[in-house]
């Protein structure tokens, strides 16, 4: 009987090893942890008119693991949270393999780019997840908008071409925006990447150069003629022409084109430096 006893044992404990259970301890190997998988990775909602809601947008929110996942909230986050809105089918939890949705609204309240995230806060690994919303306040018709409004360059030695600094042009309307002309004027330069047309949501560079004529304060415009109701558009510009300083070194230089000099101390000639640096003279 003992024997047939042992038997049992043994046969109880290969049982509980299969079932993934520890024999004799009384303790079990917990089952993978729940994942909560979002499909697509983000939303976004193009260009909608100020103050207009749009069609709802669907989410589909998965439970990717093999046991049952808890849900404790849904929550709207981020700088323009309020111009989105969510309804969800998803309760206080989701089987494993099972799905439910999420509805999203976007109603912006300004004009321009605008952004959030859902945050979905669950037991599962990964958690919270978070699902990126964006999308553009807009006029009805073509808009022009430009970013920054003004540029401002310092100090450039007269002659010199500054580093270039950029503006955007958007499109933050609902139809196409004709582009006829963007100008800059004296003692600024431009060159741009933007076509003879601009489709509603996207946007166009500016890069703009400073290249001073002559010295002191100096201002200007950039100019963006187009089909939106307030064209033209201008970006304002700044900056100080400085004039050109030689420095000298060793002997005197010389040399052919334009020429600017300096004075030498006694025994040395003056000394000059043209607007490249050549020679043994330069400008700072």
């Amino acid at each position: 009987m003992k024997s047939v006893a042992r038997a049992m044992i043994v046969l109880s404990c290969l049982i509980s090893i299969v079932m993934l259970a520890g024999c004799g301890s009384g303790s079990s190997v917990p089952p993978p942890p729940p994942t909560l998988s979002l499909g697509p990775a983000s939303l976004s909602f193009g260009v909608q008119i100020v103050g207009t809601g749009s069609n709802a947008q669907l989410e589909t929110v998965t439970n990717t693991g093999h046991s049952e996942l808890i849900i404790n909230s849904v929550a709207i986050t981020g700088a323009d949270a309020t111009d989105f809105s969510q309804t969800t089918t998803c309760g206080p939890s989701l089987g494993a393999g099972a799905n439910c949705t999420l509805n999203v609204i976007f109603t912006p309240s300004a004009l321009g780019q605008r952004s959030a995230a859902i945050s979905i806060a669950d037991d599962g690994m990964g958690s919270p997840q978070a699902l990126s919303l964006k999308g553009a306040g807009g006029d009805s018709g073509p808009n022009a908008t430009l970013s920054p409004t003004s540029l401002i360059f310092g100090d450039q030695v007269e002659g010199t071409s500054s580093p270039s600094q950029s503006i955007t042009l958007s499109n933050y309307g609902t139809t196409t925006l004709s582009i006829t002309g963007i100008t800059a004027s004296s003692n600024f330069g431009q060159a741009n990447t933007c076509n003879s047309t601009l489709a509603s949501g996207e946007g166009c560079t500016v890069n703009v150069t400073f290249t001073p004529g002559n010295t002191g304060s100096l201002n200007g415009t950039l100019s963006f003629n187009d089909s939106a109701a307030d064209s033209p558009q201008t970006v304002a510009l700044s900056g100080t022409g400085g004039a050109p300083t030689c420095i000298p070194i060793g002997d005197a230089c010389f040399g052919p084109g334009p020429t600017r000099c300096c004075a030498a101390p006694f025994p040395h000639h003056s000394f000059c430096s043209s607007r490249t640096g050549w020679g043994r003279c330069f400008m700072n």
